[in-house]
Parts: C-alpha cells; structure tokens; sequence
C-alpha cells in the first residue's frame, strides 16, 4: 500500500497543528497515512521474528525425527500427497496459495524412523521479496528439512517451467544442499501412454504417482526409507544405573532399536545418521569420565 499513496491526497490541504489551530503547518494526509502504514510494517515484522523464535523452538523438540518437506509448484498436489501418505485431514483447495501456514505431520514408516512431513506454500514465478518474507515460517521448513520432496503435476502442459521455478525459489530460501526425490504426481491425468514413458526415459530417476488415487504410493515409500537409512550407523551404549537422567537423551536424539537392563546398567541399541550417534557417544562419555559409558560402533 505505501507506493500507491502517493498522489492520492493532494486534493487536501495541509492541515494546520496545535489547539485552537494556532502553530505551523501540521501533517499532509498522505504523511499521516505513510506513518500509519509504516507503524504496521513494523508491527509484522515484529510478528515474524516471534514465528520464527516459536519454529526454532520447535525444531529444538524434534531433533531425533528425520523429517521430510513438500516442496513444489502451488496446485501440484502437495496436501492431497500429505493427506493420502499420513491419513490425517488437511486441507485441500484449487486455489493459489491454500496452505499457508506449514502442516506437519507424523509418517509411520518403520518403528525405529520416525518422520515428520511437512507441506509448504506453493510455489509460483517470481516469488516477489516481500511475499518471501511472509511465508517464512513455511519456507523455513526446508531449511531444516533432511529430505525434499519435490512435487510436480505432470499432466501440465507447463511442467518444465515448474520445475526451474521450484529451483529458482529453493536457490532463494537456502544455500545448502538438500538430498531431494522429484516426484511426478497426477499421472491418473494423463491422456495418452507414450505420455508417462518418454517422462521415465527422460527423468529416470522420478518417482511417479498419483496421489489423489492412491497410485504407487509405495514405491514413494519405499525410497523415502532407503534415503533416510543410507546414510544410518547402529551402536551399543551402555548407561549405568546411577547416570539414568541420560535416558531422555537417548530416545530425544537417536532411534532405540532395543532395550534391556544388564548386569552393568541400561543397555541399549541405537541407530541414527552418523553425526548425531557420534555427538551423542561423545556427550555421554564426557558426563561419564570414569568409564561409565560403554559403546561400540557398527
């Protein structure tokens, strides 16, 4: 609203200030308004900065899940995906911009995987700067994310100009790189056969489904687990009985494949990406100096 003021109140005469109208020319209109607009982009900007305290503070909370973002063109598929791959209630609309606000929620993949999925706003052309500013409690989501699903509706005529519009915003939002399965939904709209196999000839390493039908979820599934596992170590630890407040540690950062209480303390078998066993390995040994943590990799 601020560069479309101007001009728009120079019909009015400055008003004069002070009681009883005494004092030197006062404030235009359009200068009143200026200050008032400015005071809510002030006021916004406030309120980003406490989303984005409250997604830090939720990040905190779920460090030992391997979480997953929906990232793609805007009406891609990326709730109808979220909803069929979960079971829970999202909502879903043909509009620009329906998800908002990121949704997240818990994929059941494997008892010792825990997955969060998230779905993000849809992307379009040209993301304007200050539209990227007020998604950024949705984008940061991909920020954080271990893996990316990138979401395309194949049954666009324009889907190649989705894809570089998905690259040109991910290059925007972040500077790392960030492991990614291009998925390829809606293929239950597809007119003709040829349409689907010169898309595998020339994407061959997509995943294709139909997320509304329920087409080939699994092999979406499965190769979500392959690429949260690839890179898994396993290790035994050993925490003595008097050290059990290290308990939470465990089940907050690592996935527990087994538990049991031994002759020494709790004995556990853990799985997890190779930095976090190892940072959790050296946490331990440190608050156990005197050989009260037992571990060994495998």
């Amino acid at each position: 609203m601020l560069p479309r003021l101007t001009r728009q109140w120079t019909h009015l005469e400055r008003q004069m200030g002070g009681i009883g109208m005494r004092g030197g020319p006062g404030e235009t209109q359009i200068e009143i308004d200026r200050r008032l607009i400015r005071n809510q982009i002030s006021k916004l900007k406030s309120e980003l900065e406490k989303i984005s305290l409250q997604r830090t503070t939720q990040n905190q909370n779920r460090k030992s899940a391997y979480k997953v973002a929906l990232v793609g063109y805007t009406n891609s598929g990326k709730s109808t995906l979220l909803k069929t791959l979960t079971g829970e209630n999202v909502y879903i609309e043909d509009q620009l911009f329906a998800t908002l606000d990121t949704t997240t929620r818990k994929l059941d993949l494997a008892k010792e995987l825990p997955v969060l999925l998230s779905d993000t706003v849809g992307f379009i052309h040209k993301l304007p700067h200050n539209l990227v500013a007020s998604f950024r409690s949705t984008l940061s989501e991909v920020n954080d994310a271990d893996l990316l699903l990138k979401i395309v509706d194949c049954s666009s005529p324009h889907f190649k100009h989705h894809l570089d519009t998905i690259s040109e915003v991910m290059q925007n939002i972040t500077k790392r790189q960030i492991e990614n399965i291009l998925v390829f939904n809606k293929i239950d709209n597809l007119t003709e056969l040829n349409q689907l196999n010169k898309l595998k000839t020339n994407y061959p390493d997509a995943i294709f489904i139909s997320a509304e039908k329920k087409l080939r979820i699994q092999s979406l599934l499965d190769e979500i687990i392959k690429k949260a596992t690839m890179d898994n170590i396993e290790a035994n630890i050993t925490i003595p009985y008097n050290q059990s407040a290290l308990i939470d540690q465990i089940y907050g950062q690592l996935n527990v494949l087994n538990r049991k209480d031994g002759d020494d303390g709790f004995e556990f078998k853990v799985s997890g990406k190779a930095d976090r066993v190892n940072k959790m390995l050296n946490q331990l040994k440190s608050k156990c100096a005197k050989g009260g943590v037992s571990d060994t990799l495998k």
